[in-house]
Formats: C-alpha cells, structure tokens, sequence
C-alpha cells in the first residue's frame, strides 16, 4: 500500500512506518544517561531539572561533558535527518524529527523518561534548513541573554526553525503539519517550565 499523496508513490506504508520506528529508536538513546551511567555517576534525571539534557548535564558536571552530550545529540538528530532525506520524499521528511523528538521525550530504552528534544530538533533542521538553524542559535542567544532562562531562550529558537520550516515545506500540508506537530510538542514538553517561571513571577 503506497501512501496516498502526489509524489510519494515510492514509499509504501509499512516502509514509512519502519523509518518512523527507526528515528524514535536512534531518539531514545539518551546519551546523558548513558554517560552517567559509564561514569559511575548519579542518573542526570534525579537532580536540578530532572532533565536528560545538555542544560542539566552541565548543572551536574561541568561543560565539557555537556558538551559532548550536546555534540552525540546534535550528530544522531543530523544522521537521522540525512536518511530520512535520502529514503524518504522531501514532504515525508519531517516526520521523521517528530519521531525522533518523541523518542527523546519518552525513550523506550530509559522507562519512558526522556528530554525535550531541542538539541535533536536543532541537528535535525541543521540538515534541512542551514541558515534558519543558525538564525535560530541567534535567536536563542538573544533570549536567554533577556531573561537568563533556557526554556526561554529554547522557544526563540523554536519559532525562528518552526517559521523557517512553514516556508520550508508550504503549501504541503503533510510538510506542514510536521512543522506544527513538532514544535507544539517541544513547546508542550516545557510546560513544567512555563508553570514554574509563573509561579516566580
């Protein structure tokens, strides 16, 4: 059975489903928890945010290693965009960095407690969209510069890739609906986030 959308008559339904399978499986591996784990050290999850990520690791140890986490998570999220690229056609494609989020936010190989999946959607789009992803850096900069939080600084970002990804992929709308699905996502996972930068303000 071959999706049903102009152009995609190369790409069955079961193999669509395999890929999807297969980004969510790279995105479960979570590296911080792996290199913790190999180092004998807390798990990442148990302390200050509680999140698996770059900003935590760094809290917990130091740059270089958040550094490292950063770099396997922005490496994976890019090798995963390449095959989605080379397999799939172009309107598919970002489905597969959905996939890949989710399988960061709820990692089958770490009970289900995972990131939130902005440094995947950062190497992800690093692929597709080169030039909206180091505006989005920028953007980052630029908020967490203003209000010194991450969350905040990660939401600029999200909106320069999210607007770059529209145009990126309109008037398709399986591109489109990709876009929206997974910025919505990432914006939903930080919902811990918003809650508390209210409850201080």
């Amino acid at each position: 059975m071959h999706l049903l959308h102009p152009g995609l008559e190369t790409v069955t339904l079961a193999g669509f489903i395999l890929g999807m399978a297969m980004a969510y499986l790279a995105g479960s591996v979570n590296f911080a928890i792996a290199l913790f784990r190999l180092l004998g050290r807390e798990d990442p999850r148990t302390r200050f945010s509680g999140n698996p990520g770059a900003s935590n690791v760094y809290r917990q140890a130091g740059w270089p290693l958040a550094a490292l986490v950063l770099a396997l998570d922005v490496g994976r999220a890019m090798a995963v965009a390449l095959l989605a690229r080379h397999f799939w056609p172009d309107v598919l494609v970002p489905w597969a960095g959905w996939a890949l989020i989710m399988g960061n936010r709820l990692p089958c190989l770490h009970a289900f407690e995972g990131g939130k999946g902005v440094a995947n959607y950062i190497g992800f789009c690093a692929v597709l969209m080169p030039l909206g992803t180091l505006l989005a850096l920028g953007a980052y900069l630029v908020a967490f510069g203003l209000f010194r939080r991450a969350f905040i600084g990660s939401f600029g970002l999200l909106a320069v890739l999210g607007g770059f990804g529209l145009m990126r992929w309109w008037p398709a709308p399986l591109g489109v609906a990709a876009v929206l699905v997974t910025v919505g996502s990432i914006v939903w996972f930080h919902r811990g986030n918003i809650a508390a930068f209210k409850a201080r303000a």
